[in-house]
This record gives C-alpha cells, structure tokens and sequence, in this order.
C-alpha cells in the first residue's frame, strides 16, 4: 500500500499539484487518469523520489518516503519497479541481458541464480526461449513485455507503469492489461498505472484516481466512473464516439 498525504508541488513558483491525499491499496491496479498536463506523471514522478514535494509526504506501507535520507530511499527503490512508456530497453543488450541488468547491478546472486530468475521472468510474459533477440528485433508488445519482465525482476512490492499501452494496437494493450492484472494480483503488488486508455480503465482499473488541475477530482472503481456525475469525468470518458454511443445505449436502458 502506498499512502500519499496532502501533496503539492510547484515548478517556477506554478503550482502543479494541490494537496494530494490518496491510498493505492495492495494487491489492486490503481490508476491514476486525467487529460494530459493535469499532474498525472508529477504525482507519480513525486511518489518516486523523482520530484521532491514542497507539502505532503509519501508513505510506502506506513514508511515515510518523503522524510528518508538517501541510502533508506534506495533501499525502498529496490522494492519498486518500473515499467517505461517506451520500454526503455538497452538497444545494445538482448532481452535476456536488459532483465538481468537489475540484478546485477543490486543483488548478490549467483549468475546461475540470476539465470533462473531471468528465464522465470521471461517465461512468466510468454518470452521463454526469446532470451537471446535484440529488441530490435522484437514487436512493440514484445518489448512491452520484456520492460514488464525487467520489472519484476526483482520481486518488487510496488510496480508503476507509464502509459504501458502507448503504440499498441487494441488487441495487444489487452495483453498488456492482462499480464499487468494477473501479476499484480499473483504476487500481490501495489501497482500504480498513468493512462488515457479508457480500454485499460474499463479492464483494470480496479481502483481509480482522477487528476483535474493538479487537484484530485474523483475516485472509484471501472463500474463507477461510466455513471460519475461529474462533468470532467464525463468529458474525459465520453470522449470518443464509440464512448459516445456506449453512454446514449445506456441512458436509453434507464
């Protein structure tokens, strides 16, 4: 669980975020959404160490984060993993060789250990036996799921995903959501998502943040947020006219 108490933050004397209070619960995939430039990405940049908040604290399953010095910090980054909107692959590395970057750099296994680790990751997303392709030689799903692979890697206990969706066609972001879902819910991780994919908020989101203003607007769940009475929500989730048609079918069944 990750709590997160009365947030703010400013750049260049703007503010950006405006006392932030929200629980990301453990176990759930909770998403933070909003249109874009309403603070989404700074929250979570924030929420990482990233960005230092000027009020407010973040507390890792009642740790304060915000007040930790620099070595307590790392210690609790080794428990997060990070899934990047572009993947973030070493271009240089096979798939095999970016999964076992993390534990390389922070553990004191053996390379046979990190072997089995590495090979367990890559066959927990459906690459077992891909170990020696070069991203570039890999799909955009493909990639997507060697990131998530390198995530895990170290069993974290927090996992943040940035638009893990972006570039995707339809069918494989619901891969991608799957494999996020199941994982999180197998090895029961606090998973923070930022998306705009109202196909990702009505799969997954079990728990929803909404971002308006750099203020938190709204909170529920993917059955809720179709019938919020709000009209940012409203114009966020209605955007589409496929969404559009989805509301009018509604409202005729009422």
């Amino acid at each position: 669980m990750i709590t997160v108490n009365n947030l703010s933050k400013s750049f260049n004397g703007q503010k950006v975020l405006f006392g932030i209070d929200h629980v990301f619960e453990e176990g759930k995939v909770n998403l933070i959404i909003g249109q874009s430039g309403q603070g989404k990405s700074v929250l979570a940049k924030c929420m990482v160490g990233l960005y230092e908040p000027e009020e407010g604290e973040v507390q890792f399953d009642q740790r304060n984060f915000t007040k930790m010095d620099r070595f307590e910090r790392s210690n609790i980054r080794q428990e997060i993993g990070m899934l990047f909107q572009g993947s973030a692959l070493f271009d240089s590395m096979t798939i095999e060789q970016n999964v076992m970057f993390p534990l390389q750099m922070f553990t004191n296994l053996t390379k046979a250990e990190i072997q089995q680790r590495t090979d367990f990751c890559l066959d927990r997303v459906n690459l077992a036996g891909r170990n020696k392709l070069m991203p570039s030689e890999c799909s955009g799903g493909m990639q997507k799921r060697v990131g998530i692979a390198r995530a895990i890697a170290m069993n974290p206990r927090y996992l943040f995903c940035d638009e893990p969706n972006s570039g995707l066609d339809p069918k494989t972001s619901i891969v991608i959501d799957n494999l996020i879902r199941d994982l999180t819910q197998e090895y029961n991780i606090t998973t923070v998502v930022i998306t705009h994919d109202m196909n990702s908020v009505m799969e997954i989101g079990d728990h929803i943040l909404f971002i308006h203003q750099g203020k938190k607007w709204w909170q529920g769940d993917r059955h809720s947020i179709i019938h919020a009475n709000n009209p940012e929500i409203e114009s966020f989730v209605y955007a589409s006219a496929f969404m559009k048609d989805i509301r009018a079918q509604l409202q005729k069944k009422a």
